[in-house]
């Protein structure tokens, strides 16, 4: 988003990474009232070992406190451990176990980032609005009079502004960047005190403007890493938090016939190739995951090509549910190819039906789909089961 008019009181969630600091940077360089905030999400963050690489680690939060004295902002330590358990860990941890693959990054966002931090910035800091480093991009429209008696899929009210204009959630200027398939749930009001101030920027710019400002955080490198997955190993999270303990089952051919023995059914997702221990000529990936009956379904690569799936827990940017069939472009992963579909509203309480042009490879149940118009994001669900 590009520079506000208006000077705000702001607070940044500062995650101690380039990105977030030259937000934060750009903000008060506009003249804004800029307040930086780093979040402590987990235990994790009282540890400089394995999770040392993470934006939730001690090392990142000492990080976030030198850039906010180079630029002489407050800087502060959030605690949301309980919201984060609640509404990013607990859920990733359930979607394992029922044999689906969660998508924890959506879910910090809706309701860590631009829920609970969006609430407590304005209780504890009387800020206005939130900013993030995220690459993405929000701007408004006139509204069409009625958006303020809509409600969501879920029958979640979601406001439009004040002024009755409608929020939009658009897609990053740098589309090798883009975030916003992470950001399809934000509502209305969370868009209207939400700001993007790298919107518009590639991440070289970015750097070329740490570098500029000689921020501390100029060389950080990528964190692609799930922050609170120690090793990169979601296992060892089912293990401490549920208990989880291996527990071998039958693996499956295509054809119905045991080729081996799996690890345990949470230990895999669709689309898996790697680390299945079975070796029969054509290459095979995880097809199905059957918990109830800890069975591991194998499949060729064409047999996991869908013409059509089910969404579920679906949300729209607008506020407005569509009555009819709508034509737009489906993403079913993070930097995966966005593919045109035909997405039909729910017949009989059985999810939102999405018929795509060209076969997807492997949707995983559990998985986001965001929906698209160009560069506008529509809205998005998961995956359901088949």
């Amino acid at each position: 988003m590009g520079e506000i008019a208006r000077h705000e009181r702001i607070v940044v969630a500062m995650s101690g990474g380039v990105d977030s600091s030259v937000a934060a940077a750009l903000l008060h360089e506009q003249g804004h009232e800029v307040v930086g905030v780093w979040m402590r999400l987990h235990d994790g963050a009282d540890q400089r070992s394995e999770f040392r690489k993470s934006c939730c680690s001690l090392d990142a939060a000492d990080d976030a406190r030198r850039v906010a004295g180079q630029l002489g902002i407050p800087f502060f330590i959030l605690d949301l451990e309980r919201e984060f358990a609640a509404g990013v860990l607990d859920p990733f941890v359930a979607s394992y176990l029922r044999g689906s693959t969660p998508s924890p990054c959506v879910d910090c966002n809706t309701y860590v980032k631009f829920g609970a931090l969006l609430g407590r910035a304005r209780l504890l800091y009387g800020a206005e609005a939130v900013a993030t480093g995220h690459y993405a991009r929000i701007d408004s429209v006139p509204g069409d009079g009625d958006a303020d008696d809509a409600d969501d899929a879920d029958g979640a009210h979601r406001a439009a502004g004040a002024d009755g204009r409608r929020w939009r959630l658009l897609t990053a200027a740098d589309p090798a960047k883009d975030q916003s398939y992470f950001l399809y749930g934000l509502r209305q009001d969370q868009l209207a005190r939400t700001r993007f101030p790298l919107g518009d920027l590639a991440k070289p710019e970015v750097r070329g403007i740490a570098r500029g400002l000689g921020l501390v955080t100029a060389e950080a490198p990528e964190s692609q890493e799930i922050c609170f997955v120690a090793g990169g190993d979601y296992r060892e999270t089912l293990r401490e938090r549920a208990g989880w303990q291996e527990t071998p089952g039958p693996v499956v051919d295509v054809d119905g016939s045991a080729v081996g023995q799996h690890r345990g059914a949470a230990a895999y997702t669709v689309g898996q190739r790697t680390g299945l221990g079975v070796a029969v000529g054509e290459r095979r990936y995880v097809a199905s995951i059957d918990v109830e009956r800890n069975l591991v379904q194998l499949g060729r690569r064409e047999d996991l090509r869908r013409r059509s799936f089910v969404l579920e827990a679906m949300t729209f940017v607008s506020g407005r549910v569509p009555g009819a069939a709508i034509r737009c472009a489906v993403r079913i992963r993070h930097r995966g190819a966005l593919v045109d579909a035909t997405v039909h509203p729910p017949d009989g309480g059985h999810g939102w039906l999405v018929e795509v042009d060209e076969p997807v490879w492997a949707p995983a149940p559990g998985q986001a789909a965001v929906l698209y118009a160009g560069d506008e994001v529509l809205g998005g669900g998961r995956i359901a089961r088949d």
